[in-house]
């Protein structure tokens, strides 16, 4: 697996970079925004892990303008910047995770399993369907009616996991643990904010509504009045 890691402390990056080589990565390094947008747009990674604090250009400016240029590899945010607005920034921006520092390497190797487990399309059914909604976990495409969704990997896994359990409450936690595949130590602002996402683009403008919340305890994708 290719990772481009973008890093302009040099101590850190030497750190994190054998690390990532050791777990049996190829690791490329670059050290700031500029680089890191041109590297990351010549393609050819599996997935980036992005310091948000960079010379140039910060993280989130190097995050959205990927996105922008059609680059679909998992982005993985490392910040030192904590609060919510930062990380739900940074998530809006296109990144898939964030991890704030300092971190343990085990969780750092860990976020970037399950970042990539998140787009291997291997096994399983490729089209999921329910009402007039069907999703291709192969491309990550979603359709509903006539309209087609393009998703990111993160948001179609969400999507998948709530059509495989369609008609069933399912729990923040259950959620967390399927998608992200890591403790979150109870912080969950991740999970509303590509629930969010996901009905911005499968649910706002569509009848019936197919997300609904139940509250204190999770979701549950399908057709129920929930008046």
């Amino acid at each position: 697996m290719n990772v481009l890691l973008v890093e302009d402390d040099a101590s850190a990056a030497r750190f994190v970079s054998q690390a990532l080589r050791e777990a049996d990565y190829t690791v490329e390094t670059v050290a700031n925004g500029l680089s890191a947008l041109g590297r990351g747009r010549s393609g050819g990674f599996d997935l980036i892990l992005l310091d948000v604090m960079l010379p140039g250009m910060d993280g989130f400016d190097v995050c959205r303008r990927l996105r922008e240029s059609g680059i679909a590899a998992p982005i993985l945010l490392l910040t030192a910047r904590d609060a919510i607005d930062d990380i739900v920034r940074g998530l809006d921006e296109g990144a898939d995770d964030y991890l704030v520092k300092p971190f343990r390497v085990a969780e750092l190797l860990a976020r970037a399993r399950a970042m990539l487990r998140r787009t291997d399309t291997s096994g399983g059914d490729s089209i999921l369907r329910i009402a007039d909604l069907s999703l291709d976990t192969a491309s990550h495409v979603a359709t509903r009616g006539e309209t087609t969704i393009p998703l990111s990997g993160t948001e179609s896994t969400l999507l998948a996991f709530l059509i495989r359990g369609k008609g069933r409450v399912l729990s923040r936690s259950k959620i967390l643990e399927h998608v992200w595949q890591y403790d979150f130590g109870g912080n969950g602002n991740v999970l509303d904010v590509y629930i969010g996402y996901l009905r911005r683009k499968i649910d706002r403008g569509f009848t019936p509504q197919l997300i609904h919340t139940v509250r204190g305890v999770g979701f549950r994708l399908g057709v129920f009045d929930d008046r």
